[in-house]
């Protein structure tokens, strides 16, 4: 009875961290964006990637404070797993659209390096104050090429749709609120409490400030009740608790990048949607791990022990889900169509099926250890 509840507590703080993120937190930000007078590449980079990976960010912050060092990592490499093989397949599945093959490969080219670094720092099972750093560096970089792309490349630079993601939770919610269904009628009950203590922006748009901080004791809050619960599912059905960040915290954390990705799939823009899975990645590993193990090492005075059989496999995985995308990108000439979809979800049906059966089997299927 136990692990059921807390996978109902889990469904229930994925649902209402989706909301908070699209509906409240991404709208403070477009608002900030704008006030700051961000290109919209930066922008995109930074504040819409904030917006969208804030329950990963603080998932792995509160997994390595308190100690379950691998369930924040696990979340973030999961994640990353998710974003590229179900938030790019869902984007195919819905919309067929031509990318522009330029930032696509830029993003690919910084993705792939990251899964480097990856292997590179997991290699003794330590993380170092200097290896911290240089997360954070990197990214640093990351965003420096974005604001100079157009001088790069001479290629148009991307919208940002941080507003529209917002006002399409919004319809979403009030199409909601006129279900009969029980459970919608739950939902609906802790949906008007929630917004009862943020500020109307369409009225108050001078109190962002405000909108910003709420959202974000709210997700703070809720990735804690995340930890916590996961923890206790993965006690209760007798799985490490690894597996289930690299499983059900991975995709339950994404669930904003999907809402975002889709969207943008549905205007046309698929180039979008991927680069938005691709460099939420790219944000989810440099600064999600980066810059929790830099604080830890503040903090404690002492390096983060991250080794762990699941994790380097999984990041391996990593490497595949790269080497897949490009593989079918470059077949299709950079077209998304519903057999990509179908495809990438296909292989992360089987990544499931891989992690569960590990899980209960350790040792059986062994990876080079290159890790």
């Amino acid at each position: 009875m136990t692990a059921v509840l807390s996978f109902i507590g889990l469904l229930i703080i994925f649902y209402f961290l989706a909301k908070i993120c699209d509906e409240y937190f991404v709208k403070s930000l477009d608002i900030i964006s704008k006030k700051l007078k961000l290109s919209e590449d930066v922008a995109g980079a930074t504040f819409m990637a904030v917006g969208s990976s804030a329950p990963e960010f603080f998932t792995a912050l509160i997994s390595i404070l308190n100690g379950s060092k691998e369930v924040g990592a696990g979340t973030i490499i999961g994640s990353a797993i998710f974003n590229i093989l179900v938030i790019v397949g869902c984007s195919s599945i819905v919309a067929v659209n031509y990318l522009r093959w330029k930032p696509v490969v830029r993003d690919m080219i910084f993705y792939s390096l990251c899964i480097i670094l990856l292997l590179f720092t997991f290699r003794d099972g330590i993380i170092s104050i200097t290896e911290a750093f240089i997360y954070i560096i990197c990214y640093a970089v990351y965003i420096a090429v974005l604001a100079n792309w157009g001088k790069i490349a001479k290629d148009a630079k991307p919208e940002t749709v941080l507003e529209e993601i917002a006002e399409t939770m919004e319809e979403s919610e009030q199409a909601m609120a006129k279900n009969p269904n029980p459970i919608f009628k739950f939902l609906n009950f802790f949906n008007g409490l929630i917004n009862k203590t943020f500020p109307d922006l369409d009225k108050k748009p001078h109190l962002y400030w405000l909108t910003f901080a709420i959202s974000l004791i709210y997700i703070i809050i809720f990735s804690f009740g995340l930890v916590e619960l996961a923890t206790i599912f993965a006690h209760q059905i007798g799985i490490p608790p690894v597996v289930i960040a690299l499983t059900i915290l991975a995709g339950g954390t994404s669930i904003p990048d999907l809402i975002s990705s889709v969207i943008v799939a549905k205007q046309g823009r698929g180039d979008m949607a991927v680069s938005n899975a691709v460099g939420s990645n790219i944000f989810d590993i440099l600064i999600c791990l980066g810059f929790p193990w830099a604080l830890y090492i503040l903090i404690n005075g002492k390096q983060v022990e991250v080794g762990n059989q699941n994790l380097s496999s999984s990041i391996l995985l990593l490497f595949f889900t790269v080497v897949s995308l490009m593989f079918v990108l470059l077949l299709q000439k950079f077209k998304l169509a519903k057999s990509t979809g179908w495809f990438l979800l296909g292989l992360y049906s089987l990544y499931l099926i891989y992690a569960i059966y590990d899980a209960y089997n350790p040792g059986v299927i062994v990876f080079p250890n290159w890790v």
